[in-house]
């Protein structure tokens, strides 16, 4: 048996077993997908892990290069409900439009978070003259009281930035170490970028009520007696009070936590819900152009449909 395998046996809770006074960490390794023809390395979720808090789906996308003329990221319109995007840009540029009206081209070290609540749609697109991109995009999911809120974008191009243990740090959401982000959030978390500038071996005091985990952008990481390369996440569990992170030159890591979201969610496409008939009723008000959803202004092109249900659907 190998170590992924034995480490996928263990992992049914929040929680790492402790064998031979060792954490035994969960290892995650993405999947290759295609968004709007950029690839994409999806972490979250799997089978071994469906969320870390409220955080239920995590890209890497890029880095990918293209010609201003051709290429680059192109995503229809499409619906969201119960749930929040965010998106990290990390190079090249991104226009964000919405039905809400919002149209916010997103730079490099700048947030993008839009909340869908009850329903939205909205679009992406490569500014062309760019010729990159290089993001994280997450979802979070709304707790069952705030499922039905109303849909909302912000956008946030300054967020509290340190250097500490020669790493460089930004808070993405949450607060930290004495520092507070101006994002907006319905539970508990927090999410850091982390950036080695040499390489450091730098420990992080940690609420022990968040479940951690920690996805490799570039570099590598070595955690206790684990090694994870780009696009793969370690699964800390609970219960820490200090995690540390000994990683090489041009390292660069997202460290996301939060209180278990304790709450019973369905993702099925684009939606996230709390009942699979929450999410019959939201692609049945899709499908039909309902006003539930609106239209996005700006953008020339056919909205994105979905595939059937593979449950059965009683509306």
């Amino acid at each position: 048996m190998s170590n992924t395998e034995h480490h996928s046996r263990l992992y049914d809770s929040r929680e790492c077993p402790v064998e031979d006074g060792h954490r035994l960490i969960q290892h995650l390794t993405a999947r290759t997908a295609d968004v709007g023809g950029i690839p994409v390395n999806r972490v979250l979720p799997q089978r071994g892990r469906r969320l870390i808090g409220a955080w239920c789906f995590l890209d890497h996308a890029g880095p990918a290069t293209f010609t201003s003329d051709a290429g680059g990221m192109h995503v229809g319109p499409h619906p969201h409900i119960g749930l929040q995007t965010f998106t990290w840009m990390l190079a090249g540029e991104v226009m964000h439009r919405d039905s809400l009206g919002s149209a916010q081209k997103i730079r490099p070290g700048e947030l993008n978070l839009m909340t869908a609540g009850r329903g939205i749609a909205h679009t992406e697109e490569s500014v062309p003259e760019s010729g990159q991109l290089h993001a994280a995009q997450l979802w979070i999911a709304l707790p069952h009281a705030e499922r039905h809120t109303q849909p909302r974008f912000d956008h946030y191009p300054d967020l509290p930035r340190w250097t500490k243990q020669e790493v460089d740090i930004t808070l993405l959401i949450g607060d930290f170490s004495g520092h507070q982000a101006p994002t907006l959030a319905f539970s508990p978390l927090v999410g850091l970028d982390i950036v080695s500038i040499d390489a450091a071996r730098c420990q992080f005091p940690v609420r022990s009520d968040f479940e951690y985990g920690v996805l490799v952008l570039e570099g590598h990481l070595t955690l206790e007696r684990d090694s994870f390369e780009a696009d793969e996440m370690a699964y800390l569990g609970s219960g820490l009070d200090e995690i540390t992170l000994e990683m090489e030159s041009g390292t660069r890591v997202l460290l996301l936590g939060g209180e278990p979201l304790n709450e019973d969610i369905f993702i099925w496409w684009n939606f996230v819900g709390h009942s699979k008939g929450e999410i019959a009723e939201a692609q049945q008000a899709w499908e039909e152009s309902s006003e539930r959803f609106g239209e996005v202004p700006g953008f020339d092109g056919e909205r994105i449909m979905p595939p059937p249900i593979p449950w059965k659907v009683g509306l």
